[in-house]
């Protein structure tokens, strides 16, 4: 059974800086191209940025230059460093895994506030 759970969030104040982590159950992870994603209230949900099984990553313009991805094959964990954080990046924060073997999952999601 695949399983992504995600955390790290929280709340912090507008220039602040979290880490988010998401960690991957068996085989998934390795094999698996892996992103994060979040959705603000009442809007679809958006690619932040993304990180390929070799350690290509890519993101949003939102995200450029704030943002930083990447992941630890050994302990099946995905991060995302956050910094300068805007009001804008209020959201909930999902974790996504894809392989052409074990196919798309989402992890629960995990809480993102920045209050102005």
């Amino acid at each position: 059974q695949v399983q992504l759970v995600e955390s790290g969030g929280g709340l912090v104040e507008a220039g602040g800086s979290l880490r988010l982590s998401c960690t991957a159950s068996g085989r998934i992870f390795s094999m698996s191209a892996m992103s994060w994603y979040r959705q603000a209230p009442g809007k679809q949900r958006e690619l932040v940025a993304g990180v390929s099984r070799d350690g290509r990553s890519n993101y949003a313009d939102s995200a450029k230059g704030r943002f930083t991805i990447s992941r630890d094959n050994v302990k099946n964990t995905l991060y995302l460093q956050m910094n300068s954080l805007k009001p804008e990046d209020t959201a909930l924060y999902y974790c996504n895994a894809d392989s052409t073997i074990w196919g798309n999952h989402w992890g629960q999601g995990t809480q993102v506030t920045v209050s102005s």
